[in-house]
């Protein structure tokens, strides 16, 4: 694909989108900031201005995807969700999944991504936060999942997170078929805590 010329505008956005491009078609190993720069149409050096570096570049992206998670949740909660919300929230997350397959995988690249970004932090928690409220009715702040102990974080906001997660890694690496008649309802009823 040939380079997109950049034009004065948002060129942290243009990279977070190039970079999501390339991960789209090539997978983390097909990613350089290079590639990212060149698809942006920019100087190789751009990125590190707006980044630092791969790791904050892909941070980025990943601080972007936990967003549109965020909203995915929120979403199933308020399209009838609310008698349900762990399944709700259940059935967006594994969709999230499927549908964002590059941007799913790179969430949990811990050693790809700078984990203590706060953006990224806040991102994430506030994904977290959203199972969390809906298995124990409490949410999480960011700071409680930077601590080792995890004070306040409830085992079954992990189980169900553990249920869901697995599941659309299991189906993301053609382990199991998820458009099996049932299957997904199946792991869903699983989530009655």
């Amino acid at each position: 694909m040939p380079p997109k010329p950049y034009h004065h505008g948002d060129l942290r956005q243009a990279l977070i989108d190039a970079t999501e491009e390339i991960l789209t078609e090539r997978g983390m190993e097909g990613f350089s900031m290079r590639e990212a720069a060149r698809r942006a149409g920019v100087s190789p050096a751009a990125p590190a201005h707006h980044f630092g570096d791969a790791r904050g570049l892909l941070t980025a992206v990943a601080t972007g995807a936990f967003l549109d998670l965020q909203e995915a949740l929120r979403a199933a909660n308020a399209q009838g969700g609310e008698s349900k919300p762990l399944h709700a929230q259940g059935r967006a997350y594994i969709d999230f999944g499927l549908a964002n397959p590059a941007r799913f995988d790179l969430m949990w690249r811990c050693e790809a991504l700078n984990r203590g970004d706060p953006a990224y932090l806040a991102a994430s928690a506030g994904a977290f936060s959203l199972l969390h409220e809906a298995v124990t009715g409490l949410p999480v702040r960011p700071e409680q999942l930077c601590d080792d102990n995890k004070p306040g974080i409830d085992v079954r906001a992990v189980s169900a997170w553990s249920l869901v997660h697995g599941f659309t890694t299991l189906a993301r690496q053609g382990n199991v078929d998820p458009h099996m008649p049932g299957l997904i309802d199946g792991v869903l009823a699983a989530l009655a805590v």
